[in-house]
């Protein structure tokens, strides 16, 4: 018999049907995962749909709906009270809130937008994972899960704003789980690659029913950029998220993970072979050009 798993995800992204705060599809499936508790960042749209769909998970997990802006003090505090009320305790917490952040050039960043990125990026990630460890530290054992990106890697694969709070929260999980990891507390990051969302679209500007319709085109646009020819998808991220939270990764502890089809170790071979093999034929013509 499995020992059923209190976990809170944060998530919505701004309103619209594509960031409905929904519980990860592999947390919902996994039998040592109930019940978990979601938690958007602020009243929206996507707050309601969410509710409306509760129903479809409940004979398999009970969900509870918290709205709260993830950014102000006490909030997430108020979520996993309740969340601990309601379901006797916290063993997961998963914060995933987020916004696309800026995309423009250094010089034409709005600072408002750039603030508020950092509020919900860095400084939500932290409130999360101070308001878990009051729990979890105490009961001597839990599992933190931080959202951060390869764009928190490496150059280029996000906004300046949203690219540092990324590495920012990369390295808050790592100094994190040193400190709580004496006390049986993992914290963990993972770093999505080219995962088709929404998101692109949102932070080209379009309205939720919009990016929604762009995701198609990110699958065909993203299935190109890295070794694994296609885009990843929200279940890779569902699924390592759920292997955190499980204890089948009792041992991980301060690692960022890139779930990303090897992005991040360098531009594809099938790429760097095409620029070699058409740059051979014209250095070996060089000493006829020469002449």
């Amino acid at each position: 018999m499995t020992t059923p798993l209190n976990a809170l995800r944060t998530g919505s992204r701004v309103p619209g049907p594509s960031t409905t705060p929904t519980i990860s599809p592999a947390l919902t499936s996994a039998p040592t995962s109930t019940p978990p508790t979601a938690c958007c960042r602020s009243s929206d749209a996507s707050c309601d749909l969410f509710s409306n769909h509760v129903d479809v998970f409940a004979e398999r997990v009970f969900a509870l709906l918290v709205e709260v802006d993830v950014a102000e003090e006490g909030a997430i505090e108020r979520a996993i009270d309740e969340s601990v009320t309601t379901f006797g305790g916290l063993d997961v917490l998963f914060n995933n809130a987020g916004n696309p952040g800026s995309l423009g050039r250094v010089e034409d960043i709005d600072m408002a937008l750039f603030d508020r990125t950092v509020a919900i990026h860095l400084r939500g990630v932290f409130l999360g994972i101070r308001a878990a460890a009051r729990i979890m530290r105490p009961q001597g054992h839990g599992s933190i899960i931080n959202t951060a990106s390869v764009a928190g890697l490496r150059a280029n694969y996000g906004g300046h704003d949203y690219s540092a709070a990324k590495a920012a929260i990369a390295h808050l999980t790592k100094t994190t789980a040193n400190e709580l990891g004496e006390d049986g507390v993992r914290v963990n990051a993972i770093c999505p690659g080219g995962i088709a969302t929404s998101i692109f679209g949102r932070g080209a500007g379009l309205d939720a029913d919009a990016a929604e319709s762009t995701i198609a085109v990110m699958e065909v646009v993203l299935a190109d950029i890295a070794p694994m020819k296609r885009s990843g998808q929200p279940i890779d991220i569902a699924e390592c998220a759920l292997w955190l939270a499980s204890d089948s990764s009792s041992f991980v502890n301060g690692q960022a993970i890139a779930v990303d089809g090897g992005l991040v170790t360098g531009p594809t071979y099938r790429t760097s072979r095409a620029r070699t093999e058409s740059m051979v034929p014209m250095l070996a013509d060089m000493p006829n050009q020469v002449q």
